[in-house]
């Protein structure tokens, strides 16, 4: 058998431009999975089986039986496919064909009886076990992975809530659905109606940790770093005692994420969109991301390093744990532009105190070489997140230079325009009264005066407006 690290997938993968992990990540792969559960543990494992050739067979292993632990032969067909393509001779590589028509049997039979309760449910008007059949006619739906259905099922409930705890209930189950389908609108919807001012359900207090990680990902999955930062950063504590293997802990919110994630999603998101006066004050300074930053320390320890102008130790720290990142179903879609980002932040930085800087000097300063510093800048310039020219000849970074007394001289000028400006239709207008050419309004004189009408639009544009000619 060929090892999966010479597989032609991972060759296609590269030349399709999906990222491939050749280097191994410093978790391992028992452990890490072991802090998840429900559905998410299949969609780490699958995408850690097709990203790093390394891990390919023993990911790909754990998420067929994973699968198999399941109701979603979907799931099953998708982690046996992706084993042909990688380890075609593996034995588990070929489909259960017996397996797959019993479970399509349990799930046929299952999906009758709970509609046939439902029906019944519905015939005798009893709005609390209606929304108790819709309920577990959801969860049903959302095992088996037909999620569509699961989402149309959880919006039924609506009409049957009768207490806040049930309206909490529906949201979250259809947040929990829409962050598997990746539809983060309606995870940004969903959360909102649980922190609408007008309505405030005790029951949602208890579960800010969920609404605000909920939250995170959507934004994070937007491309909207800064307002994720907020999120995360503000992510209640509590999770961080939460129980990973007790289903029944409501602060655990391990079937999407956990506290070490809240924490690299957080520290990331806010390297790449806070400036070093704000990453002291709102995260390392911030006593409720304390606690998930103590779970991630090399996290802090670069945060640490960017507020202390140590752009090289911070960067270091980011690239030492790329693999690791890029093995993450929620932070591999973003990674480039979150260390783009973060990279050019630390450029800028750096470049701040300096007239001009040589290539040689930055690629010294950032461990890198001159050709690579020299595609970076060029990047940032044509983004517009360097205000500088590139002199190749001599391979000199330089500032571009303001005037300050050009600038003066400019905003002076454009000043007397607007002056002289108001001071013309000021005139103006006087002209026009002494010649007769106002019409007043009804019941009113024409006077010199402004009218306490139309008082409000001369202080605003500095010139009474002229009736109607």
């Amino acid at each position: 058998m060929a090892p999966a690290s010479e597989s032609a997938y991972f060759n296609k993968a590269r030349l399709a431009g999906r990222p491939v992990v050749q280097d191994l990540p410093k978790f391992d792969l028992d452990a890490y999975i072991a802090n998840y559960r429900g559905r998410t543990r299949f969609d780490r494992l699958l995408l850690i089986g097709t990203t790093s050739p390394l891990l390919a067979p023993e990911a790909l292993r754990y998420a067929v039986a994973e699968a198999k632990q399941g109701r979603d032969v979907g799931r099953y067909d998708a982690a046996t496919a992706a084993m042909r393509d990688i380890m075609p001779y593996d034995p588990h590589a070929t489909p259960d064909t017996v397996w797959k028509e019993n479970v399509n049997k349990l799930v046929k039979a299952e999906s009758d009886r709970l509609e046939t309760e439902l029906k019944g449910y519905k015939n005798n008007l009893i709005k609390e076990s209606i929304r108790m059949g819709y309920d577990d006619l959801g969860q049903h739906h959302h095992r088996t992975g037909n999620l569509i259905e699961s989402v149309k099922a959880y919006g039924r409930m609506r009409d049957c809530c009768t207490t806040p705890s049930h309206v909490v209930i529906m949201n979250l189950r259809l947040i929990s659905v829409s962050i598997d389908q990746g539809n983060w609108l309606a995870v940004q919807t969903n959360v909102q109606k649980l922190r609408s001012p007008g309505q405030q359900f005790a029951e949602a207090q208890r579960l800010t940790a969920k609404l605000s990680a909920a939250a995170g990902l959507a934004l994070l999955a937007s491309g909207n770093y800064k307002e994720a930062a907020q999120e995360f950063v503000e992510t209640d504590p509590r999770m961080v005692q939460a129980r990973l293997d007790d289903p029944a802990d409501e602060e655990a919110f391990n079937e999407v994420t956990t506290p070490n994630d809240i924490a690299v999603y957080g520290g990331l998101c806010a390297l790449a969109s806070m400036d070093r006066t704000d990453l002291q004050e709102k995260v390392l300074g911030n006593s409720r991301f304390r606690a998930y930053l103590e779970l991630e320390p090399h996290i802090r320890r670069a945060i640490t390093f960017f507020v202390s102008s140590k752009y090289s130790a911070c960067l270091f720290i980011l690239d030492s744990y790329q693999s690791d990142y890029l093995l993450d179903i929620y932070l591999q879609p973003h990674l480039g532009e979150l260390y783009f980002q973060i990279r050019s932040k630390a450029i800028q930085q750096y470049f701040i105190p300096f007239s001009c800087a040589t290539f040689a000097a930055l690629a010294t300063a950032f461990d890198s070489n001159e050709q690579t510093i020299e595609k970076e800048l060029t990047g940032m310039i044509k983004r517009g997140n360097l205000e500088a020219r590139i002199n190749l000849v001599d391979r000199v970074l330089v500032a571009k230079t303001i005037n300050a007394r050009r600038k003066v001289h400019d905003h002076a000028l454009q000043t007397a325009r607007e002056y002289e400006r108001t001071s013309h239709l000021r005139i103006l207008r006087m002209e026009m009264i002494n010649a007769g050419l106002e019409v007043a309004e009804k019941g009113k004189a024409a006077g010199i005066g402004p009218t306490f009408e139309n008082a409000g639009r001369e202080h605003r544009y500095g010139v009474s407006s002229v009736g109607n000619l």
